[in-house]
């Protein structure tokens, strides 16, 4: 697969560019992790996205799991013993990039450390995601960065500044292809916590794309936030909720997921190119309730028409109203009879 630039994915004129998040809902199964492709294929998404980690190079022996994560999975250990039991060796994420691309999709896998973004940059993965735990490593930002591709940036827990920093990082290396995304690292996020407004706010200062890695129950904040500007959403998924693991309950089961996409794409219809002008179907409306200049008396030729011989009634095709102002002191050319539409070529 070629590196592709996130110029022809995502854009003001490109739909918004849909990442069905695997992450580590494979359970460390390769065989579910097929399964999970296949879903995200079907489901309409643009991407489907997996994490690539070795958990020695990501924690320490003791470190503790996240609250969501012990409450989540049921079970109380480290977190590193955790992610042992969640990672996938590296030839396994050859073998689902194929897949990706036997099935039509993209394939992406967030990388969690240099030796894992040189492997997929390897690949050929076109576009790297950064998750919202490593925003503020910047030395990871900048490695990635020299890979030349397009990177997406999560930002949950983080700052403006921590924001402005990490995207300063990038772009000193030569990568101005950035995409940030606002998050709420919640699992589930409450609806009070999610701030759509933020998008904006990063738009407005960094000057980048926007988008939204949602971790809301449902599919209502995503479909919100495509129509608040995101040109990005992320948005976990899994085959059953109710598997074990510390991310399916709160993620999207296979059906909500593909009714997130079809929801989405609708929400782009309704919000159109933006440029103000009548759609076809108006044009033919316009003609019947629109109003045009009118004689309400009987006007001879050679007569210089004054308002009073003037009303306004449908159908509009004729002078527009808004032109009313130019047709008194004109001279009829012909004889206009009263009811009569007034037309430029009858007047002098």
């Amino acid at each position: 697969m070629v590196a592709q630039s996130s110029s022809h994915l995502i854009a003001p004129d490109r739909p918004s560019f849909i990442i069905a998040e695997a992450g580590v809902n494979h359970n460390g199964s390769l065989v579910l992790a097929k399964k999970l492709v296949q879903a995200a294929a079907q489901s309409g998404a643009d991407a489907v996205k997996f994490q690539t980690f070795q958990a020695k190079h990501l924690v320490t022996s003791d470190a503790p799991q996240a609250e969501y994560q012990a409450k989540n999975s049921g079970i109380t250990e480290s977190q590193f013993d955790m992610l042992k039991r969640l990672e996938l060796p590296l030839e396994a994420f050859a073998e689902l990039n194929r897949y990706c691309q036997e099935l039509g999709i993209m394939f992406m896998s967030t990388a969690f450390d240099e030796g894992s973004s040189d492997f997929l940059a390897g690949l050929g993965m076109p576009i790297f995601k950064i998750p919202s735990g490593e925003l503020t490593n910047l030395p990871l930002l900048r490695h990635i960065a020299r890979h030349g591709r397009p990177m997406i940036v999560s930002t949950g827990m983080g700052t403006l500044d921590e924001v402005a920093e990490a995207v300063e990082a990038i772009r000193a290396v030569g990568n101005d292809d950035i995409t940030v995304l606002h998050c709420v690292s919640n699992y589930p996020a409450p609806p009070e916590s999610v701030n759509l407004r933020a998008m904006e706010a990063m738009r407005a200062a960094l000057g980048v794309p926007i988008g939204y890695s949602d971790h809301t129950m449902g599919i209502e904040a995503s479909v919100f936030a495509v129509a608040a500007g995101a040109k990005v959403i992320e948005k976990h998924f899994t085959l059953d909720c109710q598997m074990p693991g510390p991310d399916h309950k709160a993620s999207l089961e296979p059906a909500d997921l593909a009714e997130m996409v079809r929801s989405i794409r609708r929400v782009e219809v309704l919000l159109g190119s933006g440029l103000k002008q009548p759609s076809e179907a108006e044009l033919a409306v316009a003609k019947i309730v629109r109003r045009s200049v009118v004689a309400q008396t009987s006007i001879p030729a050679g007569t210089i028409i004054k308002d009073a011989m003037l009303v306004l009634r449908r159908p509009g095709t004729g002078i527009s109203p808004a032109k009313f102002h130019e047709v008194p002191g004109r001279r009829a050319l012909v004889d206009i009879a009263e009811g009569s539409m007034i037309r430029w070529e009858d007047l002098a």
